[in-house]
């Protein structure tokens, strides 16, 4: 069982005193690369690593009357460490420190998401092997097309979430930059390797080039991934939704002993969690959209991106945290029905093999156009006869009863057209392609 999701790393991550934590950490950081270099003593580095620490109501004090963070916190720093706190930000401007600290915070928030997403493509796993050879009826346009496996259905989420992954951790390379270059990004008052220094120690690289900033298209690839994962997600939920419809019923999200599915009917069971997940994918969408809208500043820098940020980086990450605990909690107890998967297969009374009829009479020398005529026809008056007449249905029957396709087909040959084996004899090796097997 999962445990009940309380989001306590995704919180600590993104909250003020973490946030402070990290800039504290730059800032000694930066003088100790300054001390290398000799234009900080390193005594003084000494003093300023022993006696520097922050309190975040304090620093919030301060900042109602600066209306700075970055100064109201370098203010509280100062009032611990005294003197030697006049090598703090020494030739620094505050974006040097919000941004690399940002990077900290995204790049450890993705970190936490490849977990997530790895753990949600273990349970695709467990159930695509569990029912690889769960006969199913595929469909297309929602309409009834040719035989699969439910198996088939996750293997596909597998390959899905295969590749998030690797979208993931490219995003998380492209975050993963610092930048200590000052208030144009020219190092004008800094030596590059304070930077290079910096970002060695906190698991970045250094931005090859900056302006004020780091380029937000940086940040927009992050939460455009974060945004095509709740997609995914959201496609996931939409076809759980619709194989448990009542007609349907072919597979159900858990619904937990005591749980309640209406105030006014008793007897419903409803998907609420992956509508859930359907809806907060809108969030992701919405909040990827504000990222590219943070691309285009004015000039080296202005502070439109930042206010923004402050909202869609820890929602959009506790956003998806979330939805990712969920919807795996859903797949490992998802509830799978295949007495009707193979009820709702044989409604139609083969009418799904029609394809295999076409080849067949194709492939013993009939023109196609001529072969798909004979066998549309009686699939037609197979489906009046199933969803008008309400007889039961007879493809099977009326192929063998026509003169025309018997000139071409054995009966054998006409029933071996009916198959479940010839639909799904690939389906081992569509598996082995995505190197799904057994642990």
């Amino acid at each position: 069982m999962i445990p009940r999701y309380t989001l306590p790393e995704m919180a600590r991550l993104w909250s003020e005193e973490s946030k402070l934590s990290i800039w504290l950490r730059i800032e000694i950081l930066a003088c100790e690369a300054q001390a290398e270099l000799g234009v900080v003593p390193a005594a003084a580095v000494e003093v300023i690593k022993q006696k520097a620490k922050f309190d975040s109501h304090r620093v919030l004090e301060i900042e109602e009357t600066v209306k700075h963070d970055v100064i109201a916190f370098l203010t509280n720093v100062a009032e611990y460490v005294g003197p030697e706190s006049r090598h703090i930000h020494l030739g620094m401007t505050s974006s040097d420190l919000l941004d690399t600290a940002l990077a900290v915070q995204m790049r450890q928030a993705g970190l936490l998401l490849v977990d997530k997403i790895k753990a949600l493509r273990e349970a695709v796993r467990q159930q695509a092997l569990a029912h690889k050879h769960t006969v199913c009826i595929g469909r297309s346009h929602g309409v009834h097309a040719e035989p699969t496996t439910f198996g088939l259905k996750m293997a596909v989420w597998f390959a899905e979430l295969d590749r998030h992954l690797q979208r993931l951790q490219r995003a998380i390379d492209t975050i993963s930059v610092g930048k200590i270059s000052g208030a144009v990004g020219t190092f004008a008052h800094l030596d590059p390797f304070v930077e290079e220094y910096v970002c060695k120690h906190l698991d970045l690289q250094p931005a090859p080039i900056s302006t004020q900033i780091l380029q937000r298209d940086r940040h927009a690839e992050f939460l455009a991934t974060n945004a095509l994962i709740g997609a995914s997600l959201e496609k996931f939920a939409v076809e759980i939704r619709n194989l448990q419809r009542t007609e349907i019923l072919e597979a159900e999200e858990p619904f937990g002993k005591g749980q309640k599915g209406s105030s006014a009917m008793p007897h419903k069971r409803n998907p609420i969690t992956c509508e859930r997940i359907a809806g907060l994918a809108r969030v992701l969408r919405a909040n990827a959209m504000a990222a590219l809208e943070n691309v285009a500043l004015w000039h080296e820098r202005d502070i439109s991106h930042s206010s923004v940020e402050r909202v869609i980086l820890p929602d959009s990450t506790a956003l998806l945290d979330y939805m990712l605990h969920q919807f795996t909690r859903i797949v490992r107890d998802l509830q799978v029905y295949p007495e009707n998967m193979r009820r709702n297969l044989e409604r139609t009374g083969g009418l799904v093999f029609s394809q295999q009829v076409l080849l067949a009479l194709a492939q013993k020398g009939m023109a196609r156009e001529e072969a798909y005529r004979l066998v549309q026809t009686h699939a037609m008056a197979t489906w009046e006869d199933l969803n008008v007449g309400g007889k039961p249905a007879g493809f099977l029957e009326r192929l063998l009863a026509d003169k025309t396709i018997r000139q071409h087909l054995s009966a054998g040959e006409i029933r071996h057209c009916f198959d479940l084996h010839k639909n799904l004899r690939h389906v081992d090796t569509i598996f082995r392609r995505l190197g799904l097997e057994a642990a």
